[in-house]
């Protein structure tokens, strides 16, 4: 049997056969890449990576295509997010963050040296936001100016007197990461959702976005000598209907910012703002999906823009002057991601993501329209990734008539004939999506184990319009649940999936569904996952950091009101644990400062008070999710034993 480790407390879990890790455990070690930074004069990567053999990712140099990764960070904690010195690249600037808890630090590691130095307080939640330009070295000067570093931190609850804030402010830091201790407040600003984004060609201004909602976030700008502050997008006392705002980069003559907003549409759009005038123009509203801005050529004259179309990562060019899409070679079959223009080639190096491996690293080079590969996906000897089943599109009606879409990966009906269980996997966000990309150790549950996997995008999903992504605000929570329960009926009308035999899952908000499919649905499903999930809105509420509360009341409510109230305490799954007849398996990291462990332990004693058979698995040096590799692929090895004894019998 597998022991689990001394960092997983395990309740009501049977002790894991060894036969079952065996004949899973080449499915826990695909391992992708995903790129971090460019070398600002050097033709190489920053990436980041899973060793073989590793608990968790590190940075890494890749010095050219296909070559070997160089570590850089070790340590037992991931480090996924990190930047160059854009000077000479002699150092870089790194988060990282204890046990899950996402206080992240912010460190600058000398690459000559290999020496770490913490930057900035460390009672402070910190985020890298953007370096300034800085000037060219001038004629007979010794060396350049130093690099200096945009950040922004929040307070953290562990700081405050009975561990909760009443108000959250957000500093705005400017910082030159070799003289950390002198480090300059450039602006604090009201609540939690601030961060700068782009900053002037002569570094006397910054972009910020100010996030209110999924539906709502504001463009200001930002004066770094005198900290005064002015609203750009919407303008100051507009009163048109609520919009998102995203700024992206001004242009080189200073005169123009480019943005994306659904201002005019229902979908995310490429704009242009003229600062003087405050006119703005349309750019992409050709593409009628969500696009966003991932990056622009240092000289401002191209833009990298992706679009999400149907939950699949597209690129588009844009000329920088004139905003007007520009043609673009044919790219590797997948969902593309992590767009970036090196500095000094005008390489745009992207990600590409498909049924057959995770993470795999490109370069393009827009003059030549040539596409070189950087990485390759690493599968398990055994395994050929590229025979795995594709996901494709479903679409069924809901209760109300609306459309709901999701992807479907099926069992192959060659090796598994009849009809087949059906695991549902909801995203987490809401604002979430299930997007095209690897199944990776679902794999095991569709090729092995002949089981079809569902992930939806019910109402609230973000890529389907600002009206969809509001459908499920406050009020209508309940009506997202629906669409799993139509969902259900779809699923009774496929002449391959069986009705009688199906499993939901999710993570985070997507926790939430599965709970309240249990609770309104349980007659009609084999049992629940959930995964770090909410059970009750307003101890969520009550319990969760202090910089994420007043953004998350805008989605789910605000408890204060009384009648919000009402509503989510009748709503939520602990109010309704009753009704959880079915066996249900919770899991969770001790340190989440998202969804507290609290939500898990509530729900988990009043189910079992029930007398309904309850799984409970707890992580120790976890918080929103398992990023350790050996917890995570204990978790799988259970998630496996309770399918092959909930959803893989016969149902009566």
């Amino acid at each position: 049997m597998l022991a689990p480790n001394a960092n997983l407390v395990v309740q009501g879990i049977p002790p894991v056969p060894m036969a079952l890790v065996n004949s899973v455990q080449r499915y826990t070690e695909f391992r992708g890449t995903s790129f971090v930074d460019w070398h600002p004069n050097q033709r190489e990567m920053l990436v980041a990576h899973r060793l073989a053999g590793a608990s968790v990712p590190q940075l890494f140099r890749l010095s050219g295509p296909m070559a070997d990764l160089e570590p850089l960070t070790e340590g037992n904690e991931p480090v996924t997010r990190g930047s160059y010195d854009p000077r000479d690249g002699h150092y870089l600037v790194f988060q990282r963050s204890s046990g899950g808890s996402e206080a992240d630090q912010l460190y600058r590691l000398d690459l000559d040296t290999r020496l770490v130095t913490p930057i900035g307080e460390p009672n402070e939640r910190h985020a890298i936001n953007v370096w300034l330009h800085g000037e060219e070295r001038a004629p007979g000067a010794a060396s350049k100016p130093p690099a200096r570093l945009v950040s922004s931190s929040v307070p953290l609850d562990r700081t405050a007197e009975g561990g909760k804030r009443a108000s959250v402010d957000t500093s705005i830091w400017l910082t030159d990461p070799l003289k950390p201790e002198e480090r300059r407040k450039l602006a604090e600003l009201p609540g939690g959702g601030w961060e700068a984004t782009a900053v002037s060609p002569d570094d006397r201004q910054l972009a910020l976005t100010r996030y209110i909602s999924a539906n709502e976030s504001e463009i200001w700008l930002l004066d770094m000598a005198s900290g005064q502050r002015r609203q750009l997008l919407p303008a100051a006392g507009a009163t048109a209907a609520k919009a998102s705002y995203t700024p992206a980069a001004f242009q080189p003559d200073g005169k123009g910012l480019i943005f994306t907003s659904d201002r005019d549409g229902e979908f995310q759009e490429l704009m242009r703002l003229d600062l003087a005038s405050g006119a703005v123009t349309r750019a992409s509203r050709h593409i009628h999906w969500d696009v966003s801005v991932s990056s622009q050529t240092e000289d401002g004259t191209l833009l990298a823009v992706l679009a999400n179309e149907d939950g699949m990562g597209t690129l588009h060019l844009f000329d920088g002057r004139t905003v007007s899409e520009v043609p673009q070679p044919k790219l590797p079959e997948g969902t593309v991601a992590q767009l970036h223009f090196h500095p000094a080639t005008r390489e745009l190096a992207f990600a590409v993501n498909n049924s057959a491996g995770p993470g795999q690293l490109y370069s393009l080079n827009p003059a030549s329209g040539q596409v070189q590969q950087w990485t390759q996906a690493f599968a398990p000897e055994g395994l050929d990734a590229s025979k795995f089943a594709r996901q494709q599109i479903v679409r069924w009606k809901s209760f109300d008539g609306l459309g709901i879409s999701g992807l479907i990966t099926r069992a192959p009906a060659a090796r598994f004939p009849g009809k087949r269980p059906v695991l549902i996997d909801i995203h987490g966000g809401p604002e979430g999506q299930s997007e095209f990309g690897f199944n990776g150790r679902a794999n095991y549950f569709i090729d092995e184990l002949g089981v079809t996997l569902i992930r939806p995008n019910v109402r609230g999903s973000s890529g389907y319009g600002k009206t969809f992504l509001a459908l499920d605000n406050g009020f209508k929570r309940e009506d997202s649940v629906k669409d799993i329960g139509a969902l259900l009926d779809w699923i009774a009308t496929q002449p391959d999936l069986d009705a009688s035999r199906v499993l939901v899952t999710g993570g985070s908000y997507g926790g939430y569904m599965s709970l309240a499919v249990a609770t309104n649905y349980s007659d009609r499903i084999a049992g629940n996952i959930d995964v770090v999930g909410i059970s009750h809105f307003v101890t969520f509420l009550n319990n969760t950091e202090s910089y994420r509360r007043d953004l998350r009341r805008v989605e789910y409510g605000d408890e204060r009101d009384p009648a919000m109230k009402a509503h989510l305490e009748q709503i939520s799954p602990l109010t309704n644990a009753a009704k959880i007849h079915k066996p249900i398996f919770v899991i969770q990291g001790k340190n989440d400062p998202r969804v507290p462990y609290t939500e898990a332990e509530q729900i988990v004693a009043k189910v079992r008070a029930n007398g309904t058979p309850v799984w409970y698995l707890r992580a120790e040096n976890e918080g929103h999710g398992f990023r350790r590799k050996e917890n995570a692929d204990y978790q799988f090895y259970a998630m496996v034993l309770f399918m092959q004894q909930t959803l893989l019998k016969p149902q009566p």
